[in-house]
């Protein structure tokens, strides 16, 4: 049986459709397109409306031809609209989500007892809360392993979903977190990408995730790389900053700034301050050679005047940041922010994002030329692609035209940079 898993949203959901999609493959069933696919299962996401309109999109293309499962945070804030776009549809509730590791198994045995697919997956009744029960072995999408460490969120940020919907923040134990990465050392992985909802917040009681970090950097091999998927600014500290110097830890950072309107940022309760957010950067760029920062930021958060838009704009400038994930402000139900009257209409917002986009572009386009004739290490994906240590797509040449082998380090000169194009020699 043929199976697609479409994710929506952050790298968790990326890490979490990785183990789902483990445990299908494991149990017989094969990783196809959605074209020929008999489940698809939609792993969703309510950070903005255009996000969920999407998923009710793609949810109702993919119920013409196959059952479909939906699941993640969006499923968590509305199964009953979810479950009413089609009767091939079955909401699996995010706090449900790891249930999905175990319903391949079911599956193969519901249909070999002659029971349909869609009697087949309306029958199982198992349910696992477990947010730490996504543990794959094997990545069907992607070269780097994932590894999830938290989930959750203790933050109200006042434009956020997420909170409502993945709950207060959890961590999985230090010792287990290590046992995993070992265990995927061990399989053959060159690199790990630690993930969470708000990857800053592991174990913020404790040692927090600058303790986590040496732990593992201790543990592993010195040809072991790691990532981190994101740092929400209000738990990095000097403990975790003082980690980023050993060569393993990836030159790629992405910092959720959101607005660098301290007033923006305190209407919208980010518990951080503009200044923390430029002294990070600041050691960033201290701990890496001209390292990869990328941010988020939301154009049009109620509060944002145009001098604080100006501020926002000015600051990303002098920052010269290598890439900017801009969002227009949508007012999510539930959230506090929600009907606040103290932003700027559509057409300002919409204006605004889009200076911003270009910004981005041509600060990107800066540091992507910036890396002419720089020697990268570059882990490769398919056919002859690969992502640098600092996050560019390469383009791997090997010596005698041997072709890359997936998942392993190469190193070489950029040669050049539309699109990167990186020359190997051994």
């Amino acid at each position: 049986m043929n199976v697609y898993i479409y994710t929506l949203g952050c790298r968790l959901n990326q890490a979490e459709s990785e183990a789902i999609a483990d445990s299908f493959a494991r149990n017989g069933f094969q990783l196809t397109s959605p074209e020929e696919a008999d489940l698809v299962i939609v792993n969703s996401c309510t950070v903005t409306q255009k996000a969920e309109q999407k998923a009710r999109r793609m949810i109702r293309l993919f119920a013409r031809r196959s059952e479909v499962i939906v699941t993640g945070c969006y499923a968590a804030v509305a199964p009953v609209e979810i479950s009413g776009l089609s009767e091939r549809v079955t909401v699996f509730s995010l706090k449900e989500k790891a249930s999905l590791l175990s319903l391949p198994q079911h599956i193969a045995s519901a249909l070999h007892s002659g029971l349909g697919l869609h009697d087949a997956i309306r029958s199982f009744s198992f349910r696992s809360t477990d947010p730490f029960a996504f543990d794959a072995s094997s990545f069907q999408y992607h070269s780097r392993s994932y590894l999830k460490i938290q989930d959750g969120c203790d933050n109200s940020c006042g434009y956020c979903r997420t909170t409502i919907a993945r709950g207060p923040s959890v961590s999985l134990p230090a010792s287990e977190v290590v046992e995993r990465a070992l265990r995927l050392e061990a399989e053959g992985f060159h690199e790990i990408m630690l993930t969470g909802v708000n990857l800053t917040m592991y174990d913020h009681e404790g040692d927090g995730l600058g303790g986590l970090v040496e732990k593992l950097l201790k543990a592993l091999g010195s040809g072991m790389r790691m990532r981190l998927s994101s740092m929400e600014p209000d738990h990095v500290d000097d403990r975790l900053l003082d980690t980023l110097a050993d060569k393993r830890m990836q030159p790629h950072f992405h910092i959720p700034i959101q607005s660098a309107s301290d007033k923006v940022l305190e209407k919208a309760a980010r518990r951080y301050s503009i200044s923390h957010v430029d002294y990070i950067i600041s050691r960033l760029r201290s701990a890496k050679d001209d390292p990869f920062i990328a941010c988020d930021v939301i154009a049009g958060l109620p509060g944002e005047g145009e001098k604080e838009f100006m501020e926002t704009y000015d600051f990303l400038s002098s920052h010269d940041f290598a890439a900017m994930h801009v969002f227009p402000y949508s007012p999510r139900p539930g959230t506090p922010l929600y009907g606040d009257r103290e932003r700027p209409e559509e057409r300002v917002r919409d204006e605004r994002a889009e200076r911003l986009r270009k910004l981005s572009e041509a600060q990107s386009r800066r540091y992507v030329e910036r890396q002419l004739g720089k020697t990268l290490e570059v882990l490769a994906e398919k056919d002859d692609s690969g992502t640098t240590g600092n996050y560019l797509k390469a383009r791997i040449i090997l010596p005698g035209h041997r072709t890359p082998v997936s998942g392993m380090i190469y190193e070489g000169a950029v040669t050049s940079v539309d699109p990167v194009t990186i020359s190997v020699g051994r």
